[in-house]
């Protein structure tokens, strides 16, 4: 496998009047071209701001740490993300080499401007594109996502849509730069089931045909199962467990993953209830000391988990868990 994103010791922090908060500790991840790598946790865990961070997105009062490294492998050399700073160095990880599905398809549209002319202004500024041919182009594009009589609906305005229409539109328009790395913040969310598996099948589509990587974040670990090549699990800004996706689903080791399974319903035994994590996850102004997951954890090994960030360790090959049950003092 050609490696494509390469993230290091990614911490990151938001300066408020609080203080530092700490919304990303110390992930590392990395994945390859043709590869889709879901990243699942609850909401505040952390997700979208670390996909943030891959486009350079977060906002002004974000502080990375001097350790902290992105690199995009691009056909031209290593970028480091990080680095760039002027619009137009920016523009290869805002819409070119990088494309990113946003959770609100409202406010990823310009309300004045059509939809089309949105995606032919996005493809002519990325792309040696003349209008006519981002045109036809953007129709293909709508089409492929299951808008139908796209022709018409490349003429409307984002609030002219339903709901569920706008997150195909969204779709469509960034993964019309056809960029070779597409990161996807719970975009099938709004979507009926049927839409659903179409919008999935044309992104595994797209994964072949251009060697697209993908970083899904999703709460659904239906669509994760479905979708994913590896899954990395977050709590509170920090990758508790990762793996191949069908290690994780099947032999979840971590008590939080173990966790989201169980929540899930059973087709199988459908009046069995419902268990979900217990409590809430914390705030980041009242982050756990040791390991950040203890508070709800239903496994705690005495002070320790309390009192020692636990560190990653290899269970099988690329499967990967950091929690204290695991430790070599334990095993």
């Amino acid at each position: 496998m050609t490696a494509l994103l390469d993230v290091e010791n990614l911490t990151l922090q938001f300066r408020t009047d609080e203080g530092l908060i700490t919304a990303v500790d110390n992930v590392s991840f990395s994945l390859d071209k043709s590869e889709v790598m879901g990243l699942v946790g609850e909401s505040g865990s952390g997700k979208s701001v670390t996909a943030k961070a891959l486009m350079h997105l977060n906002a002004r009062n974000a502080v990375y740490s001097p350790e902290s490294k992105i690199t995009l492998h691009t056909e031209t050399g290593p970028v480091d993300v990080l680095s760039l700073k002027t619009p137009k160095e920016l523009n290869i990880v805002r819409g070119g080499a990088v494309s990113m599905i946003f959770q609100e398809p409202m406010a990823s549209f310009a309300p004045a401007i059509s939809i089309g002319n949105q995606m032919v202004e996005q493809l002519q500024l990325h792309g040696d594109y003349t209008k006519e041919q981002a045109k036809r182009w953007s129709i293909e594009m709508l089409d492929r996502v299951g808008i139908s009589d796209a022709g018409k609906r490349f003429n409307q305005y984002a609030f002219e849509l339903s709901g569920g229409m706008r997150q195909r539109a969204m779709i469509a328009m960034a993964l019309s730069t056809q960029p070779k790395l597409l990161i996807a913040d719970e975009p099938t969310t709004a979507l009926d089931v049927t839409i659903q598996a179409q919008v999935i099948d044309l992104m595994k589509d797209l994964v072949s045909e251009f060697q697209m990587g993908i970083v899904f974040i999703t709460h659904d670990l239906g669509v994760v199962a479905q979708t994913a090549d590896k899954v990395n699990v977050m709590y509170l800004g920090r990758m508790i467990e990762t793996g191949p996706v069908r290690d994780v689903i099947r032999q979840p080791k971590h008590p939080y993953t173990q966790g989201l399974i169980a929540a899930l319903p059973k087709l199988d035994d459908i009046d069995a209830p419902l268990t979900p994590v217990p409590g809430d996850i914390p705030s980041p102004l009242e982050r756990p000391s040791g390991c950040v997951f203890h508070t709800r954890c239903r496994q705690v090994v005495g002070d320790v988990c309390k009192q020692v960030d636990p560190k990653d360790r290899d269970l099988d090959g690329s499967h990967r868990v950091a929690c204290h049950i695991y430790t070599e003092e334990m095993a």
